[in-house]
């Protein structure tokens, strides 16, 4: 039976391989660029050294088979991120021009490695009543089960016990089914921002 249960270091590997496969607008993006860890190391792992006890798993079968992380303070996870991890990043991975020509999944990988070193592109206008954000991922076969909206719930409730008003998080705005889904949760659209470029916003007082 699938359970929510904290973050605990052992599962950092599962949970690396459930962002990389999940991560084309829900999709598997294995092989996709020329290392496969990018993925995690922007959009997980700064959150699991930076912020663990936000981080929560849904355990199916032993392993972690969703997750949810989050930052507290985003002005502040950006300063961190910029200080203690982006050196980290520099040993790995090359920072690419700004003018790369559109090469399909190469400049894709160019534009994913460019976030990887623009940590300010987190600070979004228009969240100053939501300064959490966060990053949710649930495997296919576990979604519809109320599982992610578990994990959401479990979440908020951590940040009011911390008196955080408010969480926010961006989306790939392909992914229509995950937009559905923070609707039917109760997200709602931030203003100053486009279906193009989507940002949510929900108070953790919500009711879920």
């Amino acid at each position: 039976m699938p359970h929510i249960r904290p973050y605990a270091t052992s599962d950092r590997e599962a949970m690396r391989l459930l962002c990389l496969r999940t991560a084309r607008a829900g999709g598997d993006a294995t092989g996709l660029f020329t290392d496969d860890r990018l993925w995690a190391d922007v959009f997980l792992e700064p959150y699991l050294e930076f912020q663990p006890d936000l981080a929560f798993v849904v355990e199916h079968d032993g392993v972690p088979g969703g997750y949810i992380v989050a930052a507290p303070d985003t002005e502040r996870f950006v300063a961190r991120y910029r200080n203690e991890w982006m050196p980290r990043l520099a040993t790995r991975y090359r920072q690419p021009p700004d003018d790369l020509v559109d090469e399909g999944a190469a400049s894709l990988e160019a534009a994913i490695t460019r976030l990887a070193f623009r940590p300010e592109r987190m600070l979004r206008r228009g969240t100053e009543q939501h300064p959490a954000h966060l990053h949710i991922d649930l495997v296919p076969a576990l979604q519809g089960r109320g599982l992610g909206r578990a994990l959401v719930k479990t979440l908020l409730a951590e940040l009011a016990r911390r008196d955080i008003r408010g969480v926010h998080l961006g989306m790939d705005p392909a992914n229509l089914d995950a937009r559905e889904f923070y609707r039917r949760l109760g997200f709602v659209e931030l203003a100053g921002h486009s279906l193009e470029d989507p940002l949510l916003g929900i108070e953790t007082s919500a009711p879920l």
